[in-house]
C-alpha cells in the first residue's frame, strides 16, 4: 500500500485520477469536493472553494481534463466546473436532475443523469448533443441513466434498472439493448419450462421474464400488479402461475402473457407453488404456514388445504402419481399430506416407498449430506435433484452454489462449490434437459445459467476448455471421511500431529518481563551481581533434524554441507571435520532450502510471528529476514530457478502460501493453501509464476495472479485416489512434475492431469531430487534408488546398511535401512538424511560414510562428562545410551540399545562403570568402554530421573526417582543401604559432598533438602552453612547461592538444569526457553545479571562442563541435538563477533543525571490543533454573549455630527491602503531547548540551515537575510541533511503530530529542496506523538527516522517512492538519536535512556544487537546522547556523565573518560577527514571549552570556547563545514567557531524560555524589543536582521512598553515589579512593585503624564510621571472583575480600555479611574491605540473553533483600517478593522507553534511582529499593501 488517508466524514460517490497532472486526483461526495495530491506516502486534501459562483451542494460525478480543469456533475442537474480549486463558472440545468455519470474521450465529454438524458459535450464543455433516451424505442418512464462511455460514434449506457444499451450516433432513437435483468427489490421466484429450453424468473421489480437458454436472451417481459415471490409452470407448458408477496396468485397464458385468474386467499406472502405431475392440481404454500390445493380444470376451484406446520411453507414436492405433497417449513420440519384433500400423513410407512417428482425440499434423508455436520443453521434457500444424473444443486445465503451427489445421506457430504453471485442465491433449478443450471441471486438481481459437465464427459471437457473457472476452480472440500483413503503410515501419522504451539514465544518475552517488572518493582534493592568474564562460543552439534523435516540437506557451492538442527543452521565441512553456525534464529527451524548458486540458504521457523532468514553460506549474515505473514511456524521454502523469488508455506490452519521477492523483503502474493497439512512447495523452474503445493490427501498447481494465486487441484481422474504427496520435483518441461505418495508411488503429472504411477518403494517417497539425467528417490525402506529421466527404469539402488559402512565414518549406524528424509547429490556424491538423525554420504561406488548423527526422535534427558576424558555419555528416550568423543574427532563411539528409554546417567569416578537410569524405575551399571551390564536393579516404578556415585571412590550411588525417594546403594556389595524419605514431590537433581556423607536434594515442588548417607537421614542446614560445605558437584538449581538465576519471569519458565565449573567461579544453567546461560557463581540476589547463548529450540534438559572445564555439554529435549561449547576464560577474547546476548541490564542501574537530558525526555508535545487556553481564563466567549441594544442607534440618515474615528490614525497624509497579505521575512529564534543536531551548513558554508516552531530556515551567513520552507502544519522536531551529492541541499524535517492515523495531524516527515523551498515527498508515519530523529543513508536514498511512541519506533524508508521498508519497536525508553553509518545503506546505531543498539537492515526485517559492556571493567549501561563514526566499523557515543564510549562492531572497546565536564549532547562526523567535533555542557574554563575537535579515533583532541557570556554553555548541535565549526545551543544562539583562531561569530540569537509576553515597536524606527520568561528584555533591528542589545533583569519579564517619544521603556515584571529605563543609557529611571503578581500590560500617556499598569491582580493602577522616578501610585481602577490582558489610552489620554479574563472589555476614566458605562459616551472615544481582542468593533476575530483555545492578542494598523490577531492554535490572522459581524472573513498565516502571546504593527505598518509562546521565537511579516 502506497497512501491512504480519511477521504470525508460523509459519503464520497466518485474519485479520479487526473490524468494530466502528475501525482494528483480528485474525489467529490455529499457537499464536498476534494483535490489531493500525492507526495510520498502523504495524500494531502484541498477542498474545492464553491465561494459566490456556485451553491455548496452534493457532486456526484467528476473528469478531470487540461489546465487544471475539472469538470463535475452536480445532485441538481448542474455542472460545476473547476480550476485548481476554485468554482470558476456552472452550466445550469446540463440536466433537469441529478448527473450520475461523466465519461472523458478524445472529443470531449458525455454525461448522463437521471433524466435518462445523455449529453455530448466538446472538450472545452460546449454542448454538442443530446439524447432523450425515455423517447426512444426502448425507453420508458423513469428511465435513469447511472453510467455512461463514449467511444467514436458508439456510446454505451448503462440504467438503474440493470440494462445496457448501445447507441449509435446517427441512429440515435434505435439504442441496442446488450444486457438485462431484474431490477429493484429482491428476486425469489424462478421456473423452468418443462419441455422447453426456456426459464421464468418474477422479482419484486413486479416482472415477470422468460429467458431464452438457447439464445441467452428475454423473450418476453409482463408487469404486474405485485411484487412476484414464486413462479411455476403446469406440465403442457400452457400455464404460468405466479404467487405474489400480497398473498394472491395470478395464472398466466405463456403464449401471449394474458390473465387466466387472479385468486386472494390470503393476507401474506405466496412463497413457494407447484402444479402437480399430473397437472390437476395446483398447491400454494403461503408464509401463514398453510399450502391451498386448486384444482386446474375448474378454473382454480379450492379442493382442499394442508394446515400441518406452524411456520411459514419454504419448499414443495409432489409425489410422482400426485397423490402426496411433501412441504418443508421455516422450522425445518418436514411433512407429509394427502392429496387433494389435505389431509396430514402420519404413519411413515404409508410413506415409505413412495417415488418424488422433484426434489427440491432442504430436509430429509436423501439430501441429509447437504448439512454441515455439527451445525444447526438453515442457511440454504433452495435445492433441486438430478435423479438422471445422480446430482444435487442447492444455493445459500453466501453466494454459493453447490453440487452434491444424489442421494446423499450422511451429514458433511463432499461438495464442488461455484462461486459468482454476491450474496443470497434464493432459487436455483435444473432446466428440462439437465444441461444447465439456472440460478437467480436476492440482491444481486442477476440470473446465472451454469453448464453441467456430467462425469464421463468431465475428462473431454478438461481438454476443451482448460480456463480457471471449469469444474473445480473453487471446489473446496468437505469435511467428511471417506472411507477408501488408505491409512496413513505410522510415521506420517505422527508427523501431522505435531502442531509446533509454544505456549510462550520467545517474541513474547519482552512484553512478559514488562509485566512482571511492574509486580515485582519492590523487591530488587540488592545491587545485581555482574555477569561473568567467561564466555562460551558453540563449537559442535551432534544432531539433524530428520524425524520430521524433509529435503533440508544440500552441498554448498565449495562442497561444505549445509543442514539444520533446534535453532541452528549448520555448515558442516566434512574434510575438516569442524562446523560453523547461523545463530539468527531463535526457535526451531522447520525447513531449509538452497538457493540455485548454492551459495544463500533460506531457513523457516517456528514463532508466533515466525521469520524466514536468508542467510549467507560464506559469511553467516542474514541477507534478509521475512516476517508478518505466517502463524505458528514456516514447514517448507522454496528459491525459483532465477533466485529472486522464494515460496514458502506456513503451518496455520490453513496452511498459507506466500510469495516474496526476499532481496527486497516485500510480499508479492499470498493464498491460503489447504487445510490439510503440506510438506513441500516446489516453485516451476521454467515459468517463475507458477509451483506446486503437496501434501496430506492433495497435490495442488498454483499460478501467481496479482497478490493472490489461484490453485488447481491435481485431477487423479479413474488412474488412482487422492493420495498423501511427500515430495514433488519437476520435470523437463513446465508442464511435467512428480511427486512421490505415502503409498511409495512415484506420481507422474501433465499440467493438473495424473498421466501415471510407478512402484518407487516400500512405504513412503519422502524424498526426490531431479539430476541433469534423471532422478534420484529415497523411502522409508532406507534405499536411494536412481531412475531413468522418464521414470521408465530404475538404474540403481543403495541400501543404506551397516555393512556399507565406510572405515572413515564418524559414528555408528543404528539399524539397517533408516528411514530416508532427504537426499541430495553433488560432488561426486549422494547425500542422504535420516529420520533417526544421521547425514550419510554414499559414494556412486557403494560405500557410504556417516558425517553426522544425533539421537532419535524422544526427548534426551541424560548426560554425564567422564572424570578424566573429553567425552560424554547421554541416555534418552530413544531406548538408547550413546558414548560421545568430544576431541577433534567428534563423533558416537558407542552405542547400546536399552529396554527402555533413559532420564540419566552417571560415570563412576574412576571412569570405569556408568550408571543409567531408566524410564520403567529400574537403573543398570554397565562398563564404561564395552557398554556391557555389570549389574541391574529394579526398585521403583516411576521414572529414575537422578543418578550420582559418590566422590572419591565411588563407594556409593544415589538413585533418584520420581516415587520423591532417593535409593542408596553400596557399589561394591550391590545392596541397598538406605532410603531418603521426606520429599514432597518428585526428586530433580542430587549432589553429594566432597566428603561422599551428604547429598542436597531438589524436587519439583522448589524444594532444598538434605539426607546423611548411607542410612538417608533427613537433616537441616542453615542456608549460611550450606554456602560452606564443599560440595563435590552443583547441580542445584534452588537455595540461596543460585537465586540470582531464577528470571523476573521465573512463573512462566523452568530452569531444568545447571552445572558448576570445577574453579566454583561460573554456574551455568539451562531452562525451558532454550537459553544457555552463564552467571557468576555464587549468584546471590535476585536476577543475577548473565550472558544468554541462543541454538537450543525449547528445553534445555542438562548442562555439564568437562573434566577441565575446557567445554560445555548442553542437551535440547525436544530438539534431540547434543552441543559443545568452548569455553572461553576472561582475559581470552578473539576478535570476532560474540554470539551472546547481554541479560537486561537496563534494571536499577540509574543513567546518569541532567537537568537539560531529563527535560528533554520529559517534554511532552501539544500538536496545534489540540491546544488549549494559555491564559486561564472564564465566561462567555465574546461571539456567544447576548448583545445590548446601543442607545446610539441612530437612524440612517441624519442631521447629527458624523461619529468621531474609533482610532487616531498617525499617516493622516497619505491615501490609507489596506493590507492584503503578510510575508514572513525574518525569524529571530532557534529550537536548541529540546532538539539537537538541527543545525547545518549548506552551499560551501555560505548558508546554514535549521529550524524554529514549524519553519525550517535557510539562513545567509554574510548577509543574515532568511528563506523559509513552511509546508509543515506543526512544530518541527528534526532536522538533517542528505550528504550524497546527488541529492545536494536536501533536507528532511519530522514533525509532532497527534495519533499515528495518517490523518493531516499524523506526525510526519517532510523532505524538502532547501534551495527553491520544493516538497520532494511527505511520509505519514505510524510514530504516535511525533518524530524525534531523521537521518539519511550512505546512498541518501534511505531515511531513518524514530518515534516519541512508547515503543520509540524505528523506521527505515525508501523516502523518493514514500514506502516504508521496515519498522520495529527501538526500546521501552527514550530514544534520542539514530544515525545511519556514514558509509552504509544498512547499518546504524541508534542511543538513548541507558539504551545504544546496533541494527541492520536485512531485506525488509531489522535487526538489532544490544552494546555489549562486559568486556571493560565495571562499564555500566548510561544514557547516551549522541552518536559518530570512525573507519574499521568504530562507533563513538556520548553519554550524560561526559565520557564518550567507543564500540568495535556491537563490543565496548575504551572508554574516553571525561571527554566534557557535563552530557555530551552532540557528536557529527566530518566525512571528508574523519575528524569528530563534540558538544557539551560545560563551564567556560582556561582548557575546558564546550565544543571540542577530536581526530579519527577520539585519542587528542582541541577545545573551544564559546565566547557567549554564559555560566555555562550547553551546545546541542555541531557542524563541520570548511575551517569552521557550525554551533548550537540551548541557549538559542548559533555561533560560528573559526578553527584557525577560535574566534566565535554569533549568527543567531533567541529568547531562551518562553513564552515571549511582552512586544512593543517603536514608535518611529523600525525596532521592536520583547520580553520573555528568560528575564531579558532584547532590542531588535529589523533593517540589520539582528539583536542589537540585551537587558538581563534576574526576573521573568511579561510587559514592555516605549513612551511616545521613545526615550523610555517600562517594563512590567512576572513578580509584580515595574521598571523605567532611559532608552539612551540604559540606565534604570525608576522602579516600583505595589503588587504582588505579575504586571499583565504596562502603557504611557499619549501625552507622556501617565503610567498604567495592569495586573494580574484584577488592577490598574495609575502613576503620574511629571512627579519624578518616586512613582507613587496616584489612584486606581476599581472593580475589574478579572485579571488585566490588554490596555489602551484614548488619544486625548482622559480614557483607558481595559480587557479582562472574563471576556468583558470596560473603559474608565483617567486618572481618577472612574468606570464608564454610558455606551453613547463609549462610542465617542478616540483611541491612540487598539490591541484589544474584545469590543464590538472586533467581534468578528473571534472564531467558530474556539470551545478550548483563545484569541490571545490583536493589534490594529497606525492606518486603522486592518487588524492582526494571534491565537492558541498558532495562528496569526489578517482582518480588515472595524469588524463587528460574527466570523469575519480573514487571511490565515502559519508558521509559530501553539499559543501565538503578542502582536503588534512597527511604525509606517511596514511589517508586523508576532511573538511566539512555545516556540520563544519573533517572527518578522513584510505587509504588502494593496495597490493605490
Amino acid at each position: 500500500m502506497l497512501s491512504m488517508a480519511p477521504g470525508h466524514t460523509d459519503r464520497i460517490f466518485d474519485i479520479s485520477w487526473d490524468l494530466y497532472q502528475p501525482n494528483k486526483l480528485v474525489s467529490c461526495g455529499v457537499k464536498h469536493i476534494k483535490f489531493w495530491s500525492l507526495c510520498g506516502n502523504a495524500l494531502t486534501p484541498k477542498r474545492g472553494v464553491f465561494g459566490k459562483t456556485g451553491d455548496l451542494q452534493t457532486i456526484l460525478c467528476l473528469a478531470c481534463a487540461r489546465d487544471e480543469l475539472t469538470y463535475s456533475g452536480a445532485l441538481n442537474g448542474d455542472i460545476y466546473v473547476w480550476k485548481g480549486i476554485n468554482l470558476i463558472r456552472t452550466i445550469q440545468g446540463a440536466h433537469t436532475a441529478g448527473i450520475f455519470s461523466m465519461n472523458a474521450c478524445e472529443e470531449g465529454f458525455a454525461t448522463g443523469g437521471r433524466d435518462g438524458c445523455i449529453r455530448l459535450w466538446d472538450l472545452t464543455f460546449k454542448p454538442i448533443t443530446v439524447i432523450d433516451l425515455r423517447e426512444t424505442d426502448q425507453g420508458y418512464k423513469g428511465l435513469s441513466v447511472r453510467s455512461v462511455c463514449w467511444r467514436g460514434d458508439h456510446i454505451l449506457v448503462g440504467t438503474q434498472d440493470s440494462e445496457i444499451f448501445e447507441i449509435v450516433v446517427h441512429e440515435r432513437n434505435k439504442p441496442f439493448l446488450i444486457m438485462q435483468g431484474h431490477c429493484e427489490g429482491e428476486l425469489w421466484a424462478l421456473a423452468v419450462h418443462p419441455t422447453k429450453p426456456l426459464a421464468v424468473t418474477g422479482s419484486d421489480d413486479r416482472s415477470v421474464r422468460i429467458w431464452s437458454l438457447v439464445d441467452h436472451a428475454l423473450i418476453a417481459r409482463c408487469n404486474m400488479e405485485e411484487p412476484i415471490r414464486c413462479a411455476a409452470v403446469n406440465v403442457d407448458g400452457i400455464h404460468l402461475a405466479l404467487g405474489m408477496k400480497d398473498g394472491s396468485f395470478t395464472v398466466l397464458r405463456v403464449r401471449d402473457m394474458t390473465e387466466v385468474v387472479h385468486i386472494k386467499d390470503r393476507k401474506e406472502a405466496i412463497h413457494e407453488l407447484k402444479y402437480s405431475p399430473d397437472g390437476t392440481y395446483l398447491a400454494v404454500g403461503c408464509n401463514d404456514s398453510s399450502v391451498d390445493i386448486y384444482g386446474v380444470a375448474q378454473r382454480y376451484k379450492k379442493l382442499g388445504e394442508c394446515v400441518g406446520s406452524l411456520s411459514f411453507i419454504t419448499h414443495l414436492d409432489w409425489s410422482s402419481d400426485s397423490r402426496y405433497l411433501q412441504t418443508n417449513d421455516g422450522n425445518g420440519k418436514r411433512l407429509f399430506y394427502r392429496m387433494p384433500g389435505g389431509k396430514e400423513v402420519t404413519n411413515k410407512e404409508e410413506i415409505k416407498g413412495v417415488h418424488w417428482a422433484s426434489w427440491t425440499c432442504v430436509s430429509g434423508l436423501e439430501v441429509n449430506g447437504i448439512w454441515p455436520k455439527y451445525s444447526d443453521i438453515n442457511d440454504i434457500n433452495s435445492v433441486d435433484g438430478n435423479y438422471i444424473g445422480q446430482v444435487l444443486v442447492t444455493a445459500d445465503d453466501y453466494g454459493i452454489i453447490k453440487l452434491f451427489r444424489y442421494p446423499c445421506l450422511r451429514k458433511g457430504a463432499k461438495f464442488k462449490k461455484y462461486i459468482g453471485h454476491s450474496a443470497h442465491v434464493t432459487n436455483v433449478r435444473w432446466s428440462h434437459d439437465y444441461q444447465w443450471v439456472i440460478s437467480i441471486g436476492g440482491a444481486d438481481h442477476s440470473v446465472f445459467q451454469w453448464k453441467f459437465i456430467p462425469e464421463r464427459k468431465l475428462k473431454d471437457a478438461l481438454h476443451i476448455a482448460p480456463q480457471e473457472s471449469l469444474a473445480d476452480s473453487n471446489s473446496d472440500e468437505s469435511d467428511s471421511d471417506l472411507s477408501d483413503v488408505p491409512e496413513l503410515d505410522s510415521e506420517i501419522e505422527q508427523e501431522t500431529q505435531l502442531t509446533y504451539r509454544r505456549q510462550v514465544y520467545k517474541e513474547d518475552l519482552p512484553q512478559l518481563k514488562e509485566q512482571y517488572k511492574e509486580k515485582q518493582k519492590s523487591g530488587t534493592s540488592k545491587r545485581r551481581e555482574r555477569a561473568p568474564g567467561n564466555s562460551i562460543r558453540l563449537h559442535f552439534v551432534h544432531g539433524y533434524r530428520g524425524y520430521d523435516c524433509r529435503s533440508n540437506l544440500f552441498y554448498t557451492q565449495i562442497g561444505e554441507i549445509v543442514y539444520h538442527v533446534a535453532a541452528v543452521g549448520v555448515i558442516y565441512n566434512r574434510q575438516q571435520n569442524t562446523q560453523r553456525f547461523y545463530l539468527g534464529h531463535d526457535d526451531d527451524i522447520l525447513c531449509l532450502a538452497i538457493h540455485p548458486l548454492k551459495d544463500y540458504v533460506a531457513t523457516g521457523q517456528v514463532g508466533r510471528d515466525p521469520s524466514i532468514h536468508i542467510w549467507d553460506t560464506e559469511t553467516i549474515k542474514p541477507l534478509s529476514v521475512l516476517k508478518g505473514c505466517h502463524q505458528y511456524g514456516v514447514c517448507a521454502v522454496d528459491f525459483s530457478a532465477d533466485g529472486k523469488r522464494l515460496a514458502s508455506v506456513g503451518i496455520d490452519d490453513s496452511h498459507t502460501i506466500v510469495l516474496w521477492d526476499w532481496k527486497k523483503g516485500e510480499k508479492l502474493s499470498v493464498t491460503r493453501g489447504s487445510k490439510d497439512k503440506i510438506f513441500v512447495v516446489k516453485m516451476n523452474p521454467y515459468v517463475p509464476d507458477k509451483l506446486i503445493t503437496a501434501g496430506i490427501k492433495h497435490v495442488k498447481f498454483w499460478r501467481r495472479a496479482g497478490g493472490g494465486l489461484i490453485g488447481r487441484k491435481g485431477y487423479v481422474g479413474t488412474l488412482g485416489k487422492n493420495d498423501t504427496m511427500m515430495c514433488a520435483v519437476y520435470g523437463w518441461t513446465e508442464e511435467m512434475a512428480f511427486s512421490g505418495t505415502s503409498t511409495g508411488d512415484v506420481c507422474i503429472w501433465r499440467d493438473v492431469f495424473l498421466v501415471k504411477t510407478v512402484k518407487a518403494h516400500d512405504g513412503p517417497v519422502f524424498s526426490m531430487h531431479a539430476l541433469e539425467k534423471g532422478f534420484v528417490t529415497g523411502g522409508k525402506d532406507g534405499v536411494v534408488a536412481l531412475w531413468d529421466d522418464s521414470f521408465e527404469r530404475c538404474l540403481k539402488t543403495y541400501a543404506i546398511k551397516r555393512a556399507a559402512l565406510a572405515p572413515g565414518s564418524k559414528g555408528l549406524l543404528l539399524e539397517d535401512n533408516p528411514s530416508i528424509r532427504a537426499i541430495s547429490l553433488g560432488h561426486g556424491h549422494i547425500l542422504v538424511g535420516t529420520k533417526n538423525g544421521e547425514i550419510l554420504e554414499v559414494d556412486k561406488s557403494g560405500p557410504i560414510t556417516l558425517l553426522v548423527q544425533g539421537h532419535m526422535e524422544g526427548e534426551v534427558w541424560g548426560l554425564a562428562t567422564h572424570p578424566y576424558l573429553p567425552i560424554c555419555a547421554t541416555v534418552s528416550d530413544d531406548k538408547t545410551l550413546r558414548i560421545w568423543d568430544l576431541s577433534p574427532s567428534h563423533c558416537m563411539l558407542a552405542v547400546r540399545k536399552l529396554k527402555k528409554g533413559g532420564r540419566c546417567c552417571c560415570f563412576s569416578p574412576d571412569g570405569k562403570a556408568l550408571a543409567v537410569g531408566l524410564n520403567d524405575g529400574s537403573f543398570l551399571m554397565a562398563n564404561a568402554d564395552t557398554l556391557e551390564d555389570l549389574v541391574s536393579f529394579h526398585h521403583r516404578k516411576d521414572i529414575i530421573s537422578d543418578i550420582r556415585f559418590s566422590p572419591g571412590s565411588g563407594k556409593y550411588l544415589a538413585v533418584a526417582s520420581h516415587d520423591s525417594f532417593i535409593d542408596i546403594y553400596n557399589v561394591m556389595s550391590s545392596k541397598r543401604v538406605g532410603i531418603c524419605k521426606g520429599a514432597t514431590s518428585y526428586i530433580t537433581h542430587v549432589d553429594w559432598d566432597i566428603r561422599g556423607k551428604l547429598l542436597q536434594v531438589n524436587t519439583g515442588a522448589k524444594e532444598q533438602l538434605f539426607f546423611e548417607a548411607p542410612r538417608g537421614k533427613k537433616q537441616t542446614i542453615p542456608s549460611v552453612e550450606v554456602e560452606k560445605i564443599c560440595w563435590a558437584s552443583w547441580t542445584s538449581v534452588l537455595g540461596l547461592c543460585c537465586e540470582g538465576i531464577w528470571p523476573v519471569i521465573g512463573e512462566v519458565t523452568d530452569i531444568t538444569a545447571s552445572c558448576l565449573t570445577s574453579d566454583k567461579m561460573v554456574l551455568a544453567t539451562g531452562d525451558d526457553l532454550g537459553f544457555v546461560k552463564l552467571f557468576r557463581y555464587p549468584a546471590k540476589g535476585k536476577f543475577g545479571k548473565f550472558k544468554r547463548y541462543v541454538a537450543h529450540s525449547t528445553h534445555v534438559t542438562n548442562v555439564r562442563w568437562t573434566y577441565d572445564d575446557s567445554m560445555l555439554v548442553t542437551l535440547g529435549g525436544a530438539d534431540m541435538s547434543l552441543m559443545v561449547w568452548t569455553n572461553e576464560m576472561e582475559g581470552y577474547q578473539e576478535k570476532r563477533p560474540c554470539d551472546s546476548e547481554e541479560s537486561d541490564t537496563d534494571s536499577e542501574e540509574d543513567g546518569g543525571y541532567d537537568s537539560d537530558v531529563t527535560r528533554e525526555n520529559e517534554v511532552s508535545y501539544t500538536i496545534r490543533a489540540l491546544s488549549t487556553n494559555i491564559r486561564p481564563m472564564f465566561g462567555v466567549k465574546p461571539h456567544l454573549q447576548q448583545k445590548e441594544p446601543s442607545v446610539d442607534e441612530r437612524p440612517p440618515v441624519s442631521r447629527a455630527p458624523p461619529k468621531p474615528e474609533k482610532l487616531q490614525t498617525n499617516n493622516v497624509g497619505k491615501k490609507k491602503r489596506p493590507i492584503e497579505d503578510l510575508v514572513l521575512e525574518l525569524v529571530f529564534g532557534y529550537r536548541g531547548r529540546d532538539c539537537r543536531n538541527n543545525v547545518h551548513y549548506l552551499n560551501d558554508g555560505d548558508d546554514i540551515i535549521y529550524h524554529t516552531a514549524s519553519v525550517g530556515i535557510l539562513h545567509n551567513v554574510a548577509t543574515g537575510t532568511q528563506s523559509f520552507y513552511q509546508e509543515h502544519n506543526d512544530d518541527i522536531l528534526c532536522l538533517t541533511v542528505n550528504q550524497h551529492p546527488k541529492f545536494i541541499n536536501i533536507v528532511a524535517t519530522g514533525q509532532v503530530g497527534d495519533l499515528a492515523d495518517m490523518s493531516a495531524t499524523a506526525p510526519s516527515i517532510h523532505i524538502w529542496d532547501a534551495v527553491n523551498k520544493q516538497t520532494l515527498s511527505i511520509l505519514r508515519c505510524y510514530h504516535s506523538k511525533g518524530v524525534c530523529s531523521v537521518s539519511f543513508s550512505a546512498t541518501g536514498k534511505l531515511l531513518l527516522s524514530v518515534g516519541l511512541d512508547p515503543e520509540h519506533t524505528v523506521t527505515i524508508w525508501r523516502w523518493q517512492e514514500g514506502t516504508k521498508i521496515a519498522s520495529r519497536a527501538g526500546h521501552n525508553q527514550r530514544i534520542f538519536v539514530a544515525e545511519f553509518r556514514p558509509d552504509s545503506d544498512s547499518q546504524f546505531v541508534s542511543v538513548g535512556v541507558k539504551h545504544v543498539k546496533f541494527w541492520t537492515l536485512a531485506g525488509r526485517a531489522l535487526l538489532s544487537k544490544k552494546g555489549l559492556l562486559s568486556t571493560v571493567e565495571d562499564a555500566r549501561m548510561q544514557t547516551m546522547l549522541a552518536v559518530a563514526f570512525g573507519a574499521n566499523n568504530l562507533t563513538f557515543t556520548g553519554t550524560i556523565s561526559g565520557d564518550v564510549c567507543v564500540w568495535k562492531d556491537h563490543i565496548l572497546c575504551r572508554i574516553v573518560a571525561r571527554a566534557h565536564n557535563g552530557p555530551v549532547f552532540a557528536m557529527y562526523t566530518t566525512l571528508r577527514d574523519g575528524l569528530i567535533v563534540t558538544g557539551g555542557k560545560e563551564r567556560p574554563s582556561k582548557e575546558g571549552g564546550a565544543v571540542k575537535l577530536w581526530d579519527q579515533e577520539l585519542r587528542r583532541c582541541r577545545a573551544f570556547r564559546l565566547e557567549t557570556g554564559q555560566v555555562t554553555d550547553c551546545v546541542r548541535s555541531v557542524c563541520r563545514g570548511k575551517g569552521k565549526i557550525l554551533v548550537g545551543t540551548r541557549n538559542a544562539e548559533i555561533i560560528e567557531v573559526g578553527e584557525k583562531n577560535a574566534a566565535c561569530n554569533i549568527l543567531v540569537n533567541g529568547h531562551v524560555d518562553g513564552p515571549i509576553w511582552g512586544l512593543v515597536t517603536h514608535p518611529s524606527r523600525d525596532f521592536f524589543l520583547s520580553a520573555a520568561e528568560d528575564g531579558t528584555v532584547r532590542l531588535w533591528d529589523i533593517a540589520d536582521k539582528k539583536m542589537l542589545n540585551k537587558v538581563n533583569l534576574g526576573h521573568a519579564a511579561r510587559t514592555v512598553c516605549y513612551s511616545p517619544e521613545g526615550d523610555m521603556v517600562a517594563i512590567g515584571m512576572k513578580n509584580g515589579e515595574f521598571i523605567i529605563l532611559l532608552v539612551s543609557s540604559l540606565k534604570i529611571w525608576g522602579k516600583k512593585r505595589d503588587r504582588r503578581c505579575a504586571v499583565h500590560d504596562i502603557r504611557f500617556s499619549p501625552d507622556s503624564r501617565f503610567l498604567a499598569v495592569g495586573s494580574s491582580e484584577n488592577s490598574v493602577d495609575f502613576y503620574d510621571l511629571t512627579l519624578g522616578p518616586t512613582l507613587t501610585r496616584i489612584s486606581y481602577c476599581r472593580d475589574i472583575p478579572s485579571f488585566v490582558i490588554q490596555m489602551d489610552f484614548s488619544a486625548d489620554s482622559r480614557y483607558l480600555q481595559v480587557s479582562t479574563g472574563c471576556y468583558k472589555r470596560h473603559v474608565y476614566e483617567v486618572p481618577s479611574g472612574k468606570p464608564v458605562t454610558d455606551l453613547a459616551t463609549m462610542d465617542r472615544i478616540t483611541w491612540a491605540t487598539w490591541t484589544s481582542i474584545l469590543g464590538d468593533e472586533v467581534m468578528g476575530i473571534w472564531s467558530r473553533h474556539t470551545e478550548k483555545a483563545n484569541v490571545n492578542c490583536a493589534c490594529v494598523s497606525h492606518s486603522g483600517i486592518s487588524l492582526v490577531t494571534g491565537d492558541d492554535f498558532g495562528m496569526v490572522k489578517l482582518f480588515d478593522f472595524p469588524c463587528p459581524e460574527k466570523f469575519a472573513k480573514h487571511k490565515r498565516f502559519f508558521g509559530h507553534s501553539p499559543h501565538v502571546t503578542n502582536i503588534r504593527f512597527t511604525s509606517g505598518d511596514r511589517h508586523v511582529v508576532s511573538a511566539g509562546g512555545d516556540d520563544c521565537s519573533l517572527f518578522v511579516w513584510k505587509c504588502v499593501h494593496m495597490p493605490h
